[in-house]
């Protein structure tokens, strides 16, 4: 999945406005009907996190050359006020911002994960998905724990095949806990990273409950497991291992996958992975990546995966961790 290639279009609006200055942004959104600025708000306080290179997609629907990408800021409802008070008047921002009703997942966010769990187990699977998608990474795994375990890895698979999700799903969950949405006059959507969202949640709960509910997932859907197990390490978690583990992986790859992999590594990873060559090997593969030139960046990805794949099968097999705390070895 290409980073911010699924915004959905208020998500691009609000990005782009987060990354521009006061004086740029307060024109922009005077041009605003109030229904569209309230639209923003709404889609500012259900966005957790985006990739930093989301930005750089979405200037590029806009214009030829792209831009360096820029993370979404912190307190972007709290930008958006601030510039639509400069754009509208205090007026009217008052109207829109002010003692505006606490949105459906402020509210579940402040739940206990017990209270929040006992309720998600009663509601529809695509329903409790959709919540722990926009929870905080540690309290959605603490809930999904609290949750009976046949019902865990169902959850799970909706999430993980979850692309986006209608904000009025939210109300559901929200009158349950007896709580009212603000009317809205537009269903917002905001986009999810399921696998991602899965992966990071499975790792938070720790490996042994993690990979039992993996395991239950595998049977019924064998797919989406290994697709949430990929995306559970990246490339640059190979820093977790020492000399030894580095070694026991580059074995079990082709060298030019090597090469291939590394021309997008961090300055950090290459080193740690050439101190756990010979000096000559490791000279041999600065070497190749020189004459190796530019490569298109799927290439690299897949290299990359190519080695991945390589550590969790060995991880498997109890060679390396990758949770960086057994020396790389075990």
């Amino acid at each position: 999945m290409t980073p911010g290639m699924e915004l959905t279009g208020p998500e691009k609006a609000v990005l782009m406005l987060l990354s521009l200055d006061e004086t740029s942004a307060t024109p922009i959104l005077a041009e605003l009907d109030p229904a569209d600025v309230r639209r923003l708000r709404e889609v500012a306080s259900l966005m957790r996190s985006v990739p930093a290179l989301a930005l750089d997609h979405v200037y590029k629907e806009f214009i030829d050359t792209a831009k360096e990408a820029v993370a979404v800021p912190r307190g972007g409802v709290r930008y958006l006020r601030r510039i639509a008070t400069k754009a509208l008047g205090e007026a009217k921002t008052q109207e829109i911002f002010v003692d505006a009703p606490q949105s459906a997942m402020e509210r579940l966010s402040g739940s206990s994960p017990q209270a929040l769990a006992s309720i998600l187990e009663a509601e529809h699977p695509q329903i409790a998905a959709a919540i722990l998608s926009q929870l905080d990474t540690e309290k959605a795994a603490q809930v999904l724990e609290q949750m009976p375990e046949p019902i865990r890895p169902v959850v799970l698979e909706r999430l993980g095949n979850m692309r986006d999700v209608p904000a009025g799903l939210l109300e559901e969950v929200a009158a349950a806990l007896g709580a009212e949405l603000p009317p809205s006059t537009a269903e917002a959507s905001v986009s999810v990273n399921g696998v991602s969202r899965s992966a990071a949640l499975v790792r938070k709960m720790g490996r042994e409950t993690g990979e039992l509910l993996l395991s239950v997932l595998q049977e019924d859907n064998a797919e989406l497991a290994t697709e949430i197990r990929r995306a559970m390490y990246s490339f640059e978690d190979l820093r977790v291992l020492d000399a030894r583990g580095i070694r026991s992986v580059l074995e079990a790859v082709p060298s030019e996958r090597l090469t291939v992999a590394l021309k997008t590594a961090s300055d950090g990873l290459r080193e740690h992975i050439f101190r756990g060559m010979s000096k000559r090997a490791a000279d041999r593969i600065r070497e190749d990546m020189e004459i190796l030139g530019s490569v298109r960046l799927s290439d690299v990805e897949a290299a990359q995966m190519e080695i991945v794949e390589a550590a969790l099968r060995l991880e498997a097999d109890g060679v390396i961790s990758l949770e960086g705390n057994e020396g790389g070895v075990v």
